[in-house]
C-alpha cells in the first residue's frame, strides 16, 4: 500500500465526511460503513475523488467492501488499478 495513498485518502475522508477533524477511529483497517464515517452516498463521492485524483476509472463491479471500505482497501484497490494501467497490453 502506497502511504502518499493512503494519506491522501485519509485527508480527503477527514475534510470531507469528518468535517476537518481527525477521529482516533479513523485507522487504517477501521470500515467506514459500520463506523458510520462514510454512507452509500459518501461511497459514490469517494469514488468521484479516486476518479479525478487518479485518473481511473471505478467499475460497478468494483464497488465492493473489499476495494472501498477502508483507508487500507481504498490505497490498495488504487494501487492495484494503477498497475494494471501501467501494465502493458499483450496482443495476440
Amino acid at each position: 500500500m502506497s502511504d502518499s495513498v493512503a494519506q491522501e485518502i485519509k485527508q480527503f475522508v477527514v475534510q470531507n465526511f469528518l468535517f476537518g477533524q481527525d477521529s482516533p477511529t479513523l485507522t487504517p483497517e477501521a470500515s467506514f460503513l459500520e463506523s458510520g464515517i462514510i454512507d452509500s452516498t459518501g461511497v459514490l463521492e469517494l469514488v468521484a475523488f479516486i476518479e479525478q485524483q487518479y485518473g481511473i476509472a471505478v467499475g460497478d463491479r468494483e464497488l465492493l467492501p473489499e476495494n472501498l471500505d477502508s483507508i487500507q482497501n481504498v490505497a490498495g484497490f488504487i494501487s492495484r488499478k494503477l498497475a494494471a494501467q501501467a501494465a502493458p497490453v499483450a496482443h495476440s
